[in-house]
């Protein structure tokens, strides 16, 4: 069995351009989310899916112990993000991107 590292493999210029990637998402198309113990799961616009894709595929690259779920529907994409219990102390700091700066949502 694989031994998957606890920690995001990005540093410096390719870390602050990956949360900038992120942060766009999240503004231009986020729609909705909810976060319940180890899972986070995103709604976004469909129109987003394509970038959706692009974020898991790179985060899956740099992050390979989250597990990461994408469901299209009829009008939104979800995207589903699941931690190891190891990390649970870090859940805050690895969700933080993904969620939107104002909590109205």
């Amino acid at each position: 069995m694989e031994c998957k590292p606890i920690a995001c493999t990005l540093a410096g210029r390719d870390l602050q351009d990956r949360l900038a990637l992120i942060a766009a998402l999240t503004r231009d198309a986020l729609r909705g989310y909810e976060r319940a113990d180890l899972t986070l799961t995103l709604r976004y616009a469909i129109e987003a899916a394509p970038r959706v894709q692009e974020v898991v595929r790179k985060e899956r690259d740099c992050c390979p112990f989250l597990n990461f779920e994408i469901h299209e529907q009829a009008d939104e994409i979800w995207l589903t993000i699941n931690v190891p219990e190891e990390v649970r102390k870090n859940i805050d700091t690895l969700f933080k991107p993904f969620m939107p700066l104002s909590p109205s949502l």
